[in-house]
Parts: C-alpha cells; sequence; structure tokens
C-alpha cells in the first residue's frame, strides 16, 4: 500500500543570492520521493540579494492557498544606506554617493518615516518584476528604456527605526501585499534630501509564517516528509486568526476576504526582482 504524497507549507529562510525558484527547485529536489511529483509554488518572490520567509507550498490543497498566504501582511528589517543612491534601489548596481552637508540626526529620520506609515502611494522600483507593454520592467531598466514606474497605493501597519548610525538606518516594516522596501530605501532618502538604497533586506515573517518555525537550506533533512511541513488545517487556522486580527477600522471585511482569500493555483512568479 502506497504511503500517501505530503501536503503541506515549507517555511523557509532563503539565504543570500539564491532566487525564490531555485529554492523551490532545491525543495523539489528533497521532496521528489514523498511529494511524488506533486503541484508546487511558493508564496511570494523574494529578492535574490534579499534574505528569510519564503512559504512553499506542497500538494494542491496546500497551492491553491498560496494566493491567500501571498495577501496577509508581511514583516521586513532593512538596512537603509543614506550616502548614496542605487539604479535598483539595492547592491544590484554600483551605488552613487550622494553629497550630504549635515548628515540627518536619529530624530530626522524618526519625522521623516512618520510619512510613510498607513495608506500611502508608492512607486515599484524600476528594477522590479511589473510587467510593461509585456515586458519585465527589470529588464526594460537594464537596457535603459525605463526610468520609474507610476505610483499605486500600499498600506503599512508600523513602520519603525531599530537604530541609526550614519549613513545607515536600521528599520522595521509591517505592510500589506505590494509594498517594495527598496522603494521605501529610495523614498526615505529623497524625504530626508539624502541618498537612499537597502545594503540589506530581511523578511522576518509572511503572514502567521516566521523565522521561528523557518528551514535554513543547509538543516533541510535529505527527504521531506509530512512531519517537515505546516499541515493544511494548523495553517489555515493561522491564517483565520491574523486575517480576522488585521482587518483594520477602514477595511471592509467582505473587501478583506475578497482581495486575500482566492482559491485559484498561485503562480511562482519571476524569480528576479521582488522583495515585498
Amino acid at each position: 500500500m502506497k504511503t500517501p504524497s505530503i501536503e503541506g507549507f515549507l517555511v523557509l529562510d532563503k539565504p543570500y543570492g539564491l532566487s525564490s525558484m531555485k529554492a523551490l527547485s532545491r525543495v523539489r529536489v528533497l521532496a521528489r520521493d514523498t511529494a511524488r511529483g506533486a503541484k508546487t509554488g511558493h508564496a511570494g518572490t523574494l529578492d535574490p540579494l534579499a534574505t528569510g520567509i519564503l512559504v512553499i507550498g506542497v500538494g494542491r490543497p496546500a497551492t491553491r492557498l498560496l494566493s491567500r498566504v501571498m495577501a496577509a501582511s508581511k514583516r521586513y528589517r532593512t538596512e537603509v544606506d543614506l550616502s548614496a543612491f542605487s539604479p535598483s534601489d539595492d547592491l544590484e548596481r554600483e551605488p552613487e554617493p550622494v553629497a550630504v552637508e549635515t548628515p540627518p540626526d536619529r530624530a530626522d529620520v524618526e519625522r521623516a518615516l512618520l510619512q510613510f506609515h498607513g495608506h500611502i502611494q508608492q512607486a515599484p522600483p524600476a528594477f522590479s518584476a511589473i510587467k510593461v507593454d509585456g515586458r519585465r520592467a527589470y529588464l526594460l531598466a537594464r537596457d535603459r528604456k525605463l526610468d520609474a514606474l507610476p505610483d499605486r497605493p500600499v498600506h503599512v501597519r508600523d513602520i519603525s527605526l531599530v537604530d541609526y548610525e550614519w549613513p545607515v538606518a536600521t528599520i522595521d516594516i509591517h505592510c500589506g501585499k505590494g509594498f517594495y522596501v527598496r522603494s521605501l530605501a529610495r523614498d526615505l532618502g529623497v524625504a530626508l534630501d539624502t541618498g537612499g538604497y537597502c545594503r540589506a533586506i530581511r523578511r522576518t515573517a509572511v503572514g502567521p509564517f516566521t523565522l521561528d518555525v523557518a528551514w535554513s537550506l543547509a538543516d533541510l533533512p535529505d527527504k521531506i516528509t509530512q512531519s517537515d511541513l505546516v499541515s493544511i488545517d494548523d495553517a489555515l487556522d493561522q491564517l483565520k486568526a491574523m486575517e480576522t486580527v488585521e482587518i483594520s477600522p477602514d477595511e471592509d471585511a467582505a473587501d478583506h476576504r475578497d482581495r486575500g482569500i482566492a482559491s485559484n493555483p498561485a503562480s511562482p512568479g519571476d524569480s528576479q526582482r521582488c522583495d515585498g
């Protein structure tokens, strides 16, 4: 009698320099015997230059819930270097130093961060996976055919300055779907009349999935089994609890469900440029 194929969510702490699709491919290899070719996918691409939580669904019941996981809020910690701008808003492109006569102090940075709280308009980075006339924006940006993308609404539930020593500000962010950490770095620099690019980005949570339950690639077993996954039932309970808590006073519960609980399988997406 065959053992049932595994299904559930593997929470991975993605390392620096690895694309989300390559991380997913590694999990597929380790689960090839126990998942038996079952559908897999991940909830929300994480930049190769970023680290942290990547939620991987194994089996059709899990992949059908990936869009719901992607709709959940996310948490990041980023190091923003205020001494330069970068065409990619991170270290993919060489930072271009900015002359700053008087560096802002901690109070200046904290005041500037206030404007990035709540429902705001944000322009995604030109180096992103958004499609422009059928092509990925980052491909156009690399060919110098795209300088900027239009603003769109995003929601920041909380943002705080953790540490600051010129030129690096360490910032914690709790945000909704569609928020770009690299855009925050760029826009913070504009607000302070300094530079601004991400020196480091770490995603510390996707919905209820945190670093406390995350596997590192190095620690994954040679064969992934059911006990290594968060079960569908446990994931649903955690998502429901978080969704109830996170509906803000100006959101309608039905609208929240409409945005966040699609049942179609999520596409693995583009592995090149997306951090939020």
